[in-house]
């Protein structure tokens, strides 16, 4: 079994930086979650962007999408920043026969509170359980790509509601 990672940088992989408490997004913390982890699986990790995912641009999704596209490896995680993993998410929608499955979290992964271990252990039990398509595991659950939007407020992901029918006649 073999796992192909892609980095995009985002909170995940934020560094504290200065007295003045800003960040900066460092190298791929995923490697070492896996890692400490005692994974038994074989991964890669390939690093496409080091940004917080506001600043991810549209020619940067297409190289995710095509990277991913090329890789023979049916099975995917994507790590990313949370603010615009669905944009991305919906760029890798048509890509055939893969499984992929976008994960970020909340707060760095050098934080001890930090969601992002969870959050990748819940990404790949997913990306090995799942058919191919586009996912994204946040918050403890797993979503449909196109099915989930990210509630600020709340601090976590949620299922969008589906579109209502006006019963009026």
């Amino acid at each position: 079994m073999k796992l192909a990672v892609y980095s995009m940088g985002g909170t995940i992989d934020k560094v504290y930086f200065d007295d003045l408490s800003n960040y900066t997004v460092g190298e791929p913390q995923v490697r070492a979650i896996l890692t400490q982890a005692g994974v038994d699986f074989d991964f890669t990790v390939t690093e496409v962007a080091r940004k917080d995912s506001l600043y991810v641009t549209k020619a940067e999704r297409e190289e995710l999408r095509w990277l991913i596209a090329a890789d023979p490896c049916p099975h995917v995680l994507v790590t990313h920043g949370t603010d615009t993993m669905t944009e991305t998410a919906a760029v890798l929608a048509n890509v055939p026969g893969k499984t992929i499955v976008l994960t970020g979290s909340m707060s760095p992964a050098r934080f001890a509170d930090s969601d992002a271990a969870f959050n990748i252990g819940c990404a790949v039990g997913a990306v090995w359980s799942l058919p191919p398509g586009v996912y994204i595991a946040m918050s403890g659950r797993v979503f449909a790509a196109g099915a989930v939007r990210k509630n600020r407020d709340r601090g976590r992901f949620e299922a969008m509601e589906p579109a209502r029918e006006d019963t009026r006649t």
